[in-house]
C-alpha cells in the first residue's frame, strides 16, 4: 500500500498479532482512563486498609494474605500509572508500533519503536530525524482517521527532509535541498511482493536498476498558490492532478504522485502554467516530512507541511523484535 512502512521476507521472532495490539493499545491508553484507573484501584486501597491494619497476627488468615497481596499488587499499578503514563509518556518517551511500509527499509511493519519526546522539549527537528507527529486533516485516507473536531487522531512517522527556511526539491526523484543535491543512502524504491495475498501491502523488495531506469519520476516543490504556500507535484505530463498520467506499460512501478483533494489544481492548463512558479522555502513553524521508501509513502508531497507543535518525538531505536534492535539515528 502506498502511504505506509514495510516487511522484508525473513524469518525473525516477533510478537503475535494479539500481543502487537495489546502492547500497542496499552501504549496508547489515553490519559483520563489512567487516571480512572488509579483513582479506582486507589479506593480499593483504602477500603482494604483498615481490614489489613486491625487484624491481628493470629487472625491473619487466607483472607488476609489475599487481601494484603491485593494492597501490594494495586500499589505496584498505581506506582507505574503514575510514573509511566502521567511522567515518562507525556515527557520523556513512548512506545510506537509501525503500522506500514513508507518508512521501509529503515523501519520494517510491526517494528517497535522509542520516541524521545524530550529532545524536542528544548530542540527543533533537524533534517534526516525520523520523526514521530500527528499530521495535518488533509494526509486523511478516511473518516475513521478524523475526530469529532476533524482533526487526525493518528500519528505519523516519517524522515525529516526539510526544515523552517529550507527550500526542498524533487527533480524527477532526485532530491536537492537549498540547491543542492542530498546523498539519501536510506532512500529505497520499491515494489510490494504480497499483495495478492496481504491488499495492506507488508512485504516489499528494492527495484532492480534496470525497473528504476524505466520509473515516471514525479517532480516536487513547494510553490505559493492563490496565497498559500502549497506542496506541488508535476511530471511531463500534468501537476497536481488527482489521476496522474503514467504510461500503462510502467505500471505498477512507476511513481506517480498522489495528492490531497485541497491541493488538486483541476484546470491542468493552469496547474502547467504553474510549473514556471519559484520554488518556495518551508515557512517558518513548519516542517517537511517523506517516507524513505519513496514510492510507497503517501507523506509531505501529497498532504503538505507538518506544524511545530503537531512533532511529538524523535525515533529512537527498535526495540522489538529483538533481531531488530538498534539505535534509529
Amino acid at each position: 500500500m502506498p502511504f505506509g512502512i514495510s516487511l522484508l521476507p525473513v524469518a525473525q521472532m516477533q510478537p503475535s498479532g494479539g500481543t502487537r495490539e495489546l502492547v500497542d493499545s496499552l501504549a496508547r491508553t489515553p490519559l483520563s482512563q489512567v487516571v480512572y484507573f488509579v483513582v479506582a484501584l486507589s479506593i480499593i486501597r483504602v477500603a482494604i486498609y483498615p481490614f489489613l491494619r486491625n487484624t491481628k497476627g493470629h487472625d491473619r488468615s487466607v483472607g488476609y494474605a489475599f487481601a494484603k497481596f491485593l494492597n501490594e499488587l494495586f500499589d505496584a499499578f498505581i506506582y507505574a500509572g503514575v510514573f509511566v503514563f502521567m511522567l515518562i509518556r507525556p515527557f520523556g518517551v513512548q512506545a510506537f508500533l509501525i503500522p506500514s511500509g513508507s518508512m521501509w527499509p529503515t523501519l520494517y511493519v510491526n517494528d517497535f519503536i522509542v520516541a524521545n519526546k524530550a529532545v524536542y522539549r528544548y530542540s527543533d527537528p533537524k533534517v534526516n530525524d525520523i520523526v514521530v507527529f500527528r499530521p495535518p486533516a488533509t494526509a486523511k485516507l478516511g473518516p475513521e482517521q478524523l475526530d469529532a473536531d476533524g482533526d487526525m487522531k493518528v500519528d505519523f512517522i516519517k524522515r525529516c527532509v526539510g526544515t523552517p527556511g529550507d527550500v526542498v526539491e524533487l527533480r524527477k526523484g532526485i532530491l536537492y535541498r537549498n540547491g543542492q543535491k542530498v546523498d539519501e543512502p536510506y532512500r529505497a524504491l520499491s515494489e510490494c511482493i504480497d499483495k495478492e495475498v496481504n491488499p495492506d501491502c507488508q512485504e516489499f523488495r528494492k527495484l532492480s536498476e534496470d525497473a528504476v531506469g524505466h520509473l515516471t519520476m514525479a517532480s516536487f516543490k513547494l510553490i505559493k498558490y492563490k496565497g498559500q504556500v502549497i506542496p506541488f507535484n508535476f511530471t511531463d505530463r500534468d501537476a497536481n492532478s488527482s489521476s496522474p498520467q503514467i504510461d500503462d506499460f510502467l505500471q505498477p512501478n512507476s511513481v506517480p504522485y498522489h495528492v490531497a483533494d485541497k491541493f488538486v489544481i483541476s484546470d491542468q492548463d493552469e496547474a502547467i502554467r504553474s510549473e514556471s512558479l519559484p520554488a518556495e522555502k518551508v515557512p517558518d513553524g513548519y516542517y517537511l516530512m517523506m517516507g524513505d521508501n519513496r514510492n510507497n509513502s503517501y507523506d509531505g508531497r501529497g498532504w503538505g507541511l507538518v506544524p511545530r507543535d503537531q512533532i511529538i518525538g524523535r525515533a529512537e531505536l527498535v526495540w522489538w523484535p529483538l533481531s531488530r534492535l538498534h539505535v534509529t539515528h
